[in-house]
């Protein structure tokens, strides 16, 4: 079963998407900011980061980029996570590292296809 780390600062968002990724078969672990999602990712080493920009402290393209400097975890993808939904939003997400793009609200079944889309054959059984 694929682990997906969740950095993600709002409780209930954080609540709501995790059990929902859960009830696809996916291991989930948490993380409520920026600091805590890099060292949940270098301990945990999950399959596939869902990074929330907008975090206290180092925000999550900050994080982001820290991840991908490091050797042990410049290879996990990263989907932003994100209410800003302007093309230089996008972008300087991109830049980042990060290797895809999602808007909030969250539109579970486009985040799924990202995530297998990322995950290849470590997409949950169906």
């Amino acid at each position: 079963m694929p682990k997906i780390l969740l950095v993600e600062d709002n409780e209930m968002n954080r609540d709501m998407l995790s059990r929902r990724l859960i009830r696809r078969g996916y291991d989930i672990v948490l993380a409520a900011d920026g600091e805590e999602g890099i060292a949940t990712a270098v301990a945990e080493r999950p399959d596939l980061i869902l990074m929330d920009i907008s975090l206290p402290g180092i925000d999550g393209l900050q994080a982001t980029q820290r991840l991908k400097a490091n050797t042990a975890t410049r290879s996990i993808p990263v989907i932003a996570l994100t209410a800003h939904a302007l093309t230089t939003d996008r972008e300087r997400a991109m830049v980042a590292g990060f290797d895809e793009y999602d808007t909030k609200p969250i539109d579970l079944p486009r985040l799924l296809g990202k995530i297998e889309a990322l995950l290849g054959q470590q997409g949950p059984a169906s």
